[in-house]
């Protein structure tokens, strides 16, 4: 049988071969373009933050919209749901998984389709779970986050939300935690050390962008502070480096006040993409704040019925990635 076969290749005409694998390239392209309507359609505005609007027909996402939050061509993405042959190269994909949200088969079955091999084959780009959010509920009193790599807040319990300013005042899209250190007046006036702290931040963004260069969400979120502040681009042009780490910080907040506070990461997937940051206090005076702090949050909050963690995906993007930075 296997002679047979071996024959039977040996004498198909070169002609015959590339008929065959055009035909086959033509089904995975058809296939991938199926494949990115149906991931497509089963997100809702709502998961990405983005208005819903009254005049909406399409189940789920609108092409535009995916294309917006992948920072891809609407041409070029809509040329990929008809099964257009294109050449689409990495970076894209992945940022095209990370904007529907792809788990780490989805993303595997998507860059197999594309025939492209996937340069960060781990990365999981789901949203929150519930289970990681009712962990952030129980943590409470103390404030406690799940974020990414480039310091996007993916959601927060009630505590955080007031730590530096209301976060939920803040837009979706400006949830990041380095923008809101060189943007935000209120969460500045929180860091005690402001200047060390904006410092080591800006250094250690710097240190994990290095596996995200390409990544057009990655740049674009340093094109947005260098426009923003004047202080991240003399900071930007050191090229200082730190890698993350864990320690005591103090923070000042405004009806409480200081906050003496450990902060610990751990990790949600195999790799360091998400994780799950808390805060525990490292006196007693700062637990009794804290206390004060989550009764000041209950009361905003302004009875049962409201969502005691909040989520905040400003780039779904950007959900799974290497070694975050700690706040």
């Amino acid at each position: 049988m296997t002679t047979m076969v071996q024959e039977a290749t040996a004498g198909a005409t070169p002609g015959a071969t590339a008929q065959s694998r055009s035909a086959g390239a033509e089904i995975r392209r058809g296939e991938l373009a199926a494949f990115l309507r149906s991931r497509r359609e089963r997100i809702t505005p709502e998961q990405v933050g983005l208005p819903r609007g009254r005049r909406r027909r399409t189940p789920g996402l609108r092409r535009e919209e995916v294309a917006q939050l992948s920072t891809v061509g609407v041409t070029w993405y809509t040329w990929l749901e008809q099964g257009r042959d294109i050449h689409v190269s990495a970076q894209v994909l992945d940022a095209i998984a990370r904007a529907l949200i792809l788990d780490r088969s989805e993303r595997a079955h998507l860059f197999a389709l594309a025939g492209t091999v996937d340069p960060s084959p781990a990365s999981e780009c789901t949203g929150v779970p519930q289970s990681l959010r009712r962990m952030l509920e129980q943590l409470e009193p103390f404030p406690a986050c799940v974020q990414n790599s480039r310091f996007d807040l993916l959601a927060y319990n009630r505590t955080y939300r007031l730590m530096m300013c209301d976060l939920d005042e803040v837009p979706p899209e400006d949830r990041n935690c380095l923008w809101l250190a060189f943007t935000h007046d209120e969460w500045r006036s929180s860091l005690v050390d402001r200047d060390e702290t904006i410092r080591l931040m800006a250094a250690k963004f710097r240190a994990v962008m290095a596996e995200h260069v390409a990544e057009p969400a990655w740049k674009a979120m340093v094109k947005r502070l260098e426009d923003a502040s004047a202080e991240f681009r003399e900071i930007w042009a050191r090229h200082e480096v730190v890698r993350p780490g864990d320690k005591i910080k103090v923070y000042r907040q405004s009806q409480v006040g200081i906050l003496r506070l450990a902060s610990t990461s751990l990790w949600t997937g195999p790799r360091q993409g998400p994780k799950l940051l808390t805060y525990t206090p490292a006196d007693a005076e700062t637990h009794e704040r804290l206390e004060r702090l989550h009764a000041l949050a209950l009361a905003a909050e302004g009875g049962a019925g409201a969502d005691p963690v909040s989520t905040a995906e400003s780039d779904p993007a950007s959900t799974a990635e290497a070694a975050p930075a700690a706040v």
